[in-house]
């Protein structure tokens, strides 16, 4: 009896799958400051505020010192950025004697801190030099509509011509932030909708 051969061929298919994965990294990093407070020249009697702001991962805690200590009192206000990592140290009223100072802007978080200082002067009102900056004109408070424009004037004079700054519950107001709907004008003058201003509860 005679042997028959079969060959059988096996094809084996193998069936490659394909997976993506989206991947996102948390890279930690130390404070950077994104805005630091600069000297100032105060009058006595009246108010400053320095502002400070920072970046990082995690977010930095912000804080202030005076003489290496944290500045406390009565007449010394520190407001938080509603963001965070940010506030505005507002001193009122100023005394020559105790709150001429270097003060410091400390960011903090779980990779360290970093540091920067500014200089804080106070001439008396009576012995001021000529030029120092004057508001002419202060801004007065206003009823408007709700999403009507409200104009807001202030007028300063001084030489050199003084920067004119403005704030919203004592944090500096960024206009290139507000999607158009705060405009500062070269004179000076602010433009606003009130809907911005005066915000419904």
């Amino acid at each position: 009896m005679g042997h028959q051969l079969y060959q059988v061929n096996y094809q084996v298919w193998a069936l490659c799958v394909l997976m993506s994965f989206s991947l996102s990294l948390s890279v930690l990093a130390l404070p950077e400051f994104t805005k630091v407070p600069v000297d100032q020249i105060g009058v006595s009697g009246g108010v400053i505020s320095f502002v400070c702001q920072a970046t990082g991962n995690p977010k930095p805690r912000v804080s202030w010192m005076k003489k290496g200590k944290k500045t406390q009192n009565q007449r010394v206000e520190v407001i938080e950025f509603d963001e965070g990592a940010g506030s505005v140290l507002r001193i009122q009223p100023l005394g020559v004697s105790r709150d001429e100072s270097i003060y410091e802007c400390v960011a903090e978080n779980n990779e360290g801190n970093v540091s920067v200082s500014a200089n804080l002067s106070i001439i008396r009102e009576d012995l001021l030099p000529p030029g120092f900056p004057t508001i002419d004109m202060g801004p007065q408070l206003k009823v408007v509509e709700r999403t009507r424009t409200a104009t807001m004037l202030c007028a300063a004079s001084g030489n050199p011509d003084p920067e004119i700054t403005w704030y919203k519950d004592f944090l500096p107001i960024d206009p290139s932030a507000s999607n158009g709907r705060i405009k500062q004008l070269p004179s000076g003058t602010a433009q606003a909708l009130c809907s911005y201003i005066f915000p419904s509860h």
